[in-house]
């Protein structure tokens, strides 16, 4: 049965009755009843149902006590521009010796209209750059001796074993920005067969959602039109003809984590873009539950989760509806939980608890990112984040990943909850997903925060993370993440419990959360 608009005043007496009667996990699946039902229209950012979702915040919020810190109540608003690809005014080829070869867009070829503006036109030589990984500071550096001034780069998934998946995932997120810095005009993300987490023809079916950028060009990460596209793994082999060189088996040593080689391609690529543009605002929601300690509640641990979605898209068997329930209206239901908790808890924060409701996330952590740049509490005062974004409900929790354990002291006051909670830590299975980039964390751990990002725990190979892997392959970012999927409510309440534990420790500590001193990411405390 899908819930209706009429019912959200009914799914928070829920929430409350559920509390009194001990009932694990039941005010924490109210919550994402009421933020994934089909009135909420999938919550795509600066669209109505986002803003309806925020009034349910809101609305817990006030109930919870917690006083407005935004700029505008509750409210930071942050100003975008949505950019559509228009895919039928749009083309690309390869051209060789033998003339060109059409691509299909987006059937061959996906255009993203993140970032900043699109180019309109390109016809530059190609240029291979292997994993596409620019990390001098460890000894490995893809873009080394190649000349990338005009050129479209074309890089592939994976990357060496012996460097850390955090490392990894860093120099990805910041290739676009460094490469355009270069002087090139673009980049093509290629995936090897062996690594595709979502099958191509869905990734197709969420081509025409439109992508944002920052209304204000000081915040994006390019200022000149880049060019960012995705290859349909199936067929990517087009790219290395006329070099010699086999994609086959620069696929295989790419599945092994081996070396993969640089060099340039035979091919130049072509292609026209056609966009349009418009102007949009969306709010972050902040509220604070102010520290107990007369010193310490100067300083804030943030808690975040997106409560973005993608809206209305592309039907899937009838329905249009990208409810996001796991992605995630799960999360924002565990902060509402959480704040609940440290409400009723004998144990009072030390310091001010900052949660901090975030947008545009599916659109490249933006509403993050403006957060953590633009906080509306001192910079300096924020020690921690503490990050929820699509813990799966769907096994039983029996170990938790909190990604970015290993990079600084939170990772301790991780082990220690572990400890006592029988929840041993498990790092994360698969580090060649990105996941350390890939929700709201990041964009703090860019300004100098340490930040953990907290995930069931399951190791690779087990009947858990096959689980998991078909959830990606068949729901993940589909109408079929919605309120009829299994759930198991009671395992996300042992999380939830856990990171509450989690964040009274950080609270209350002597010591400011700190990097360790091999992180690479040390670099960025300011």
């Amino acid at each position: 049965m899908r819930l209706s608009l009429i019912a959200l005043p009914f799914l928070s007496l829920i929430a409350s009755t559920a509390h009194a009667q001990g009932d694990d996990g039941a005010g924490w699946w109210a919550h994402v009843q009421a933020l994934a039902n089909d009135g909420m229209e999938g919550r795509g950012t600066g669209t109505p149902g986002y803003d309806r979702a925020a009034d349910y915040v809101i609305a817990q919020f006030k109930a919870l006590g917690l006083k407005p810190a935004g700029v505008d109540g509750y409210k930071q608003p942050v100003a975008f521009v949505e950019q559509r690809i228009e895919a039928d005014r749009s083309s690309a080829a390869l051209v060789g010796p033998q003339g060109e070869v059409a691509l299909a867009v987006p059937g061959d070829l996906i255009f993203s209209g993140s970032g900043g503006p699109v180019p309109e036109s390109i016809d530059a030589p190609m240029v291979f750059a292997g994993y596409g990984l620019h990390l001098p500071e460890v000894g490995h550096d893809d873009f080394a001796g190649l000349d990338l001034k005009g050129k479209i780069v074309v890089v592939l998934s994976g990357g060496p074993a012996d460097i850390s998946g955090a490392l990894k995932s860093h120099a990805r997120s910041e290739r676009s920005q460094w490469l355009a810095a270069q002087g090139a005009l673009g980049l093509i993300t290629l995936v090897t067969p062996g690594q595709v987490e979502i099958p191509w023809v869905r990734r197709v079916a969420l081509a025409g959602a439109p992508a944002l950028y920052f209304a204000d060009d000081a915040m994006r990460e390019t200022k000149l039109p880049f060019l960012n596209a995705q290859f349909d793994p199936a067929r990517s082999a087009q790219f290395f003809a006329g070099t010699g060189k086999d994609f086959a088996a620069i696929a295989a040593a790419a599945d092994a984590s081996a070396p993969v080689a640089s060099f340039p391609l035979a091919l130049r690529f072509k292609a026209q873009v056609a966009a349009t543009r418009r102007d949009l605002s969306s709010p972050n929601l902040v509220a604070v539950m102010p520290g107990s300690d007369p010193t310490l509640k100067a300083e804030h641990v943030v808690l975040s989760a997106h409560l973005d979605g993608y809206g209305i898209g592309t039907p899937i068997k009838g329905d249009a509806i990208y409810n996001g329930a796991f992605d995630n209206a799960s999360g924002v239901a565990s902060l509402l939980e959480i704040a609940r908790a440290l409400k009723a808890s004998k144990v009072k924060p030390k310091r001010s608890i900052l949660f901090t409701i975030v947008t545009a996330e599916e659109k490249g952590l933006l509403g993050a990112r403006y957060f953590a740049g633009r906080p509306t509490v001192p910079a300096k005062s924020i020690v921690a984040d503490l990050n929820f974004d699509m813990a799966l409900p769907i096994f039983p929790m029996t170990s938790v990943t909190p990604i970015g354990y290993d990079q600084s002291s939170l990772g301790k006051d991780a082990e220690v909850v572990s400890a006592q909670m029988n929840l041993p830590i498990t790092p994360d299975p698969f580090p060649d997903r990105n996941v350390f980039i890939r929700s709201d964390q990041y964009a703090f751990i860019r300004e100098g925060i340490p930040a953990l990002f907290f995930k069931y725990g399951f190791k690779a190979g087990t009947p858990e993370a096959a689980t998991e892997k078909a959830w990606r392959a068949n729901i993940y970012h589909s109408p079929f993440d919605d309120l009829n999927q299994p759930v198991l409510p009671a395992e996300t309440a042992k999380l939830n419990a856990y990171v509450t534990a989690v964040t009274l420790r950080v609270a209350n500590a002597a010591a400011r959360p700190a990097w360790n001193e091999d992180s690479f990411f040390k670099r960025f405390a300011k």
